[in-house]
């Protein structure tokens, strides 16, 4: 394994944090992707198993580590207040993306030259599954800020689908690609969401019942693809009846937002992640509501003695 000089140039702005747990078979792929324009890449990690630190550090990589406790907003702002950063710009890259040269190219050519009052950095995530590029569903381009000046941000508090939020200046979008494709099996996948719909149902539990202090689309700034998401889906989504919802919205995706045009994985990926996932998440929410008697602080007891998420 050849090592990956992270420092040799000064001109190198940006520290790369990585969230990691057992992640050997993705890591030096994403790390390697970084290498043209970090400064440094510092891991978080939840006290792998496998070879991951070892491989972080011998790719040059800062590794720090901390408990998981099922909440991966916290884990990443705790990686932001412990890390030793010397960049003046931070990245979020996950384990099991990686950035494309183009857009590697972009950010070196780019940073040094914008304007103090852009703060943050919007980039183009595409999907990679089975092998293949999922375009359509709505599924591209996915406008995410994965770029930002050292304390202009941090992770919004949720469960689920949380973003980098900004807390000062503007952003503007960059032209090029990150991927995001996990090369585990599809027996992986389902266990990873099968945890993640915990979460989810956590977060639309909340939405209902407010037991636990939550970012919602109100705090959200800007226009962009990511407010107007999380509007859709607070505001008219999960206001939708229980188990109508993942269906209506597997028609949407995969029909009206032409889905089926990305083949076999393309269908495999929409069944899954489109209806079975979204599916899931109500069965747990009915689980907990059921259980619960509609009561407020039986939810809560659910949440956070039985899912164990705090």
């Amino acid at each position: 394994m050849h090592h990956v000089d992270l420092a040799s140039a000064n001109d190198r702005q940006v520290t790369v944090l990585i969230l990691t747990y057992n992640e050997e078979l993705h890591l030096a792929r994403a790390i390697a992707s970084v290498q043209s324009f970090a400064r440094q890449v510092i891991v978080v990690d939840s006290y792998s198993t496998d070879r991951t630190v070892e491989i972080a550090q011998a790719l040059g990589a800062t590794v720090l580590q901390n408990r998981w406790e099922n909440n991966h907003a916290r884990q990443f702002n705790w990686g932001l207040d412990q890390a030793p950063i010397t960049g003046q710009w931070v990245m979020r890259l996950d384990a099991d993306e990686y950035v494309l040269h183009e857009l590697a190219e972009e950010i070196r050519r780019r940073l040094s030259g914008l304007p103090a009052d852009v703060s943050g950095i919007y980039v183009k995530r595409r999907i990679h599954f089975l092998g293949r590029w999922i375009r359509h569903g709505g599924m591209y381009p996915m406008w995410v800020l994965r770029v930002w000046r050292v304390g202009k941000g941090r992770c919004e508090n949720r469960w689920m689908d949380e973003h980098i939020r900004l807390n000062e200046g503007v952003s503007v979008r960059f032209a090029h690609d990150l991927v995001d494709e996990n090369l585990n099996d599809l027996s992986w996948w389902t266990e990873k969401h099968n945890r993640y719909a915990l979460r989810e149902a956590a977060d639309l539990l909340n939405m209902k019942y407010r037991f636990a202090a939550c970012d919602d689309v109100a705090s959200m700034d800007g226009r962009e693809q990511s407010k107007i998401k999380r509007w859709i889906k607070e505001r008219i989504y999960a206001r939708l009846p229980l188990f109508v919802r993942p269906a209506a919205y597997f028609v949407y995706r995969y029909f009206l937002r032409l889905g089926f045009l990305d083949g076999t994985p393309g269908l495999i990926w929409h069944v899954l992640q489109g209806f079975w996932y979204r599916f899931l998440v109500d069965a747990k929410v009915y689980e907990a509501e059921t259980r619960a008697g509609g009561q407020r602080q039986a939810i809560v007891d659910v949440v956070e003695k039985e899912w164990r998420l705090k």
